[in-house]
């Protein structure tokens, strides 16, 4: 059977996208071209739907999400129809967070583009910007001799929860997440914002989750948040961690708005006693059953004792199943071609008659080392496997080709180094080392957790601007790991020596045994510097070489480009209230239902709040007191001919301290509707103030067809 033969879906999925949505980015598109929309305002609707500028004008880049990695044939065939029809490239890359970017697409292609995604249950809905990022997770979930429980079912029901969460739609800045089977922590709980690790404890088996780690510029290891967590709180616990992010982390300097400098502001004991605070409240929202009851194994220690090394696998593995296997394939940079998406995609559903009704379908997922991986493979097919993939041009990992790379200059607004093109002169060489390059500090390639990591940067010298590499030795995101040793730098064309000249000390002084993080992490100091600092020096001699990065017949430059793609503070502070308005509405509502009255109350106070915050914002207003009267002061200079949003909030408060005296349900209810007319009538106050502004997603249904004058009278009753 052909690839173009087996069913397709051809309707829009239900499960990650909205057909709504999709067409109203198409209506997006066409105004913003027409010159009808601001550029900056549709920019924040272009990255909600994961479509990023490139360094190239005119193209953009579309990040496809795959919680866990997991893809599917006609996913793969689906890919290969936009690269053909509407990319300038042939090309699907790979990345570290499990996801697949398409590169150089046009502006006005990228609504064909996600509706073609969508057909076949894609989304890149909310891979870029200050939200949830794709969540990682074991690339062996659900095959491996060593896990506890298989993760991915909760990958994706997690996934779906927050996704168009009113949480998570305009945080601080991104929040990254993984989730892995046992201890080993395959998925690199070490540097994520939020790290969820299946354990057994005393004959038991839950969680522990660890909090606060990250990458960049100043990479920090995540603290243990919860030594174990039952399966039933885990949950209000991910969401405890969301509404710490979201109420505390900095959001006026985007620099320091990461989990990780929270946690540095406040001392892990603040940070864990306002966690705990938030979780005393998501505890009470959320049934025992809100996540999908896992199946938890005893851990097969023989098994255990044949997997040398953790992480994706570099050969043919054994899988806990009898009989099957999983097989990887190397993409060399994380890049697939057309016709191998096509081709692979055709010899995994080619597979299916091979399999019997008591095994599982062959799977496919791509990991964070930017390979692919197919699991459930008959151990009696790995041959024909390997020959299928080899006339693709493909094959397994070989020795040394453990090396990723981000796009750096190729393709990113932020890349200073062509890292791509570093990497066809690097190798892990014999101890087979993982070698991790970044274009630049904020370490997309994961330059900080590898045996060997390069992170690119420009240095003056001698008034020449010269392409660098920061070394790190050493790192390691999984158990036991920690962050790489900072070593020296060298110029991008001294890299290469500088790899190869590590590479054999490391096998010269090694211990009998020793991996080589723990040989890095022991060495003095200044060790590194010492060994490669004949590589760093720049002559008159060398320093025209030396100024040039590969693959440039130019001197090097560090073009600006205007930096990273996120909303100003402003205007995020604005979205970022009527996101935990719409947050506490929820609440709001399951409080009310719950029969807690003082709870629903906090929450309708917390809406009128942060409402009134965002119009004094919206304006211009530096808001220096949050108390009730200040507020409504305030308002009233800033409603202008609007007067009644502001004699509504006082109205409302009022209301609210009448209920908590004697509480009733009838007089609630309508309290409520009358906020969520209110919340529609400052936002648009605020989106007429401020034309940058597009807070629509974040607004309760009041009636579509409900005019301004009708909702000012049922405000008024």
């Amino acid at each position: 059977m052909s690839v173009d033969e087996w069913p397709r879906r051809r309707t829009m999925t239900r499960e990650w996208t909205e057909i709504d949505e999709l067409k109203q980015y198409r209506q997006a598109v066409q105004q913003v071209l027409a010159g009808d929309m601001d550029e900056t305002r549709f920019q924040a609707i272009r990255l909600q739907q994961g479509v990023y500028g490139q360094r190239q004008e005119g193209v953009n880049m579309v990040r496809v999400k795959l919680p866990g990695g997991r893809v599917s044939a006609n996913q793969l065939c689906a890919i290969a129809d936009v690269l053909e029809d509407y990319s300038e490239l042939d090309i699907a890359s790979v990345t570290t967070r499990q996801d697949i970017q398409l590169h150089s697409i046009p502006l006005a292609d990228t609504p064909a583009v996600l509706e073609r995604l969508a057909e076949d249950g894609l989304t890149s809905r909310e891979a870029c910007g200050n939200t949830v990022r794709n969540i990682t997770a074991c690339p062996l979930a659900g095959v491996c001799p060593c896990e506890h429980s298989d993760v991915q079912p909760l990958v994706d029901a997690v996934a779906q929860r927050f996704l168009r969460h009113p949480l998570t739609q305009h945080l601080p800045r991104k929040f990254k997440m993984s989730f892995s089977g046992c201890e080993a922590d395959c998925a690199q709980g070490l540097f994520h914002d939020l790290a969820v690790i299946a354990v057994q404890r005393n004959g038991q088996f839950g969680y522990k989750v660890l909090a606060a780690g990250g990458l960049g510029h100043k990479p920090r290891p995540a603290i243990t948040l919860e030594e174990f967590v039952s399966p039933a709180e885990l949950l209000p616990v991910i969401e405890a961690v969301l509404a710490l992010h979201h109420r505390y982390s900095d959001r006026k300097r985007r620099a320091r708005a990461r989990m990780k400098f929270l946690l540095e502001k406040l001392g892990e004991e603040t940070f864990v006693q306002k966690y705990q605070l938030e979780l005393q409240r998501t505890r009470q929202v959320y049934s025992e059953d809100a996540l999908p009851v896992s199946q938890w194994l005893e851990v097969n220690a023989q098994a255990k004792e044949k997997i040398s090394a953790t992480g994706a696998p570099r050969a043919p593995l054994q899988q806990r199943q009898p009989g099957l296997s999983v097989f990887p394939v190397s993409l060399p940079l994380g890049d697939l071609k057309v016709h191998q998406l096509r081709g692979i995609a055709k010899m995994v559903v080619q597979l299916r008659p091979e399999l019997s009704k008591s095994n599982p379908p062959v799977q496919m997922r791509v990991t964070q080392d930017q390979n692919l991986m197919l699991l459930n493979v008959p151990s009696g097919k790995i041959a024909h496997v390997e020959n299928s993939v080899r006339a693709l041009g493909l094959a397994t990992p070989m020795t040394g080709d453990d090396v990723v790379a981000c796009p750096g200059t190729w393709t990113c607004r932020l890349g200073i180094t062509a890292s791509r093109l570093v990497c066809n002169e690097l190798s892990g060489g014999d101890g087979d080392l993982r070698i991790r390059v970044s274009g630049c500090h904020n370490g997309c390639a994961q330059p900080y957790v590898g045996d060997i990591g390069l992170h690119g940067e420009g240095r003056r010298i001698n008034g020449k601007l010269i392409p660098h590499y920061r070394l790190h030795f050493g790192g390691d995101g999984r158990n036991g790991g920690e962050i790489a040793v900072r070593g020296p730098e060298v110029p991008v064309k001294m890299a290469p020596a500088a790899v190869k000249r590590v590479k054999r000390e490391y096998q010269r002084t090694r211990l009998e045994g020793e991996g080589f993080g723990h040989w890095a992490q022991r060495q003095e100091q200044d060790y590194f510097h010492r060994l490669l600092q004949d590589l760093a020096l720049i002559t008159e001699t060398n320093s025209e070489w030396l100024a040039k990065d590969y693959g440039e017949a130019e001197d090097f430059r560090v073009l600006s480009l205007g930096g990273g793609e996120c909303m100003g503070a402003k205007l995020d502070t604005v979205s970022a209230n009527f996101s935990e308005a719409a947050h506490e509405r929820e609440y709001r509502r399951v409080f009310q239902l719950a029969k807690k009255p003082e709870q629903a109350l906090d929450c309708a106070e917390a809406i009128s709040r942060l409402v009134a915050q965002a119009l004094l914002f919206a304006k211009g207003e530096k808001i220096v007191s949050n108390d009730e009267n200040s507020l409504a002061e305030t308002l009233i200079r800033h409603s202008g001919e609007q007067a009644h949003i502001a004699e509504s909030f006082t109205v409302f408060m009022k209301e609210m301290e009448n209920l908590r005296d004697v509480f009733d349900e009838e007089r609630f209810e309508r309290l409520a509707k009358a906020q969520d007319v209110w919340t529609v009538l400052v936002a648009q106050a605020c989106e007429n103030a401020d034309r940058q502004l597009n807070v629509q997603s974040s607004l309760p249904a009041v009636g579509p067809l409900m005019s301004d004058v009708e909702k000012e009278a049922q405000l008024s009753a």
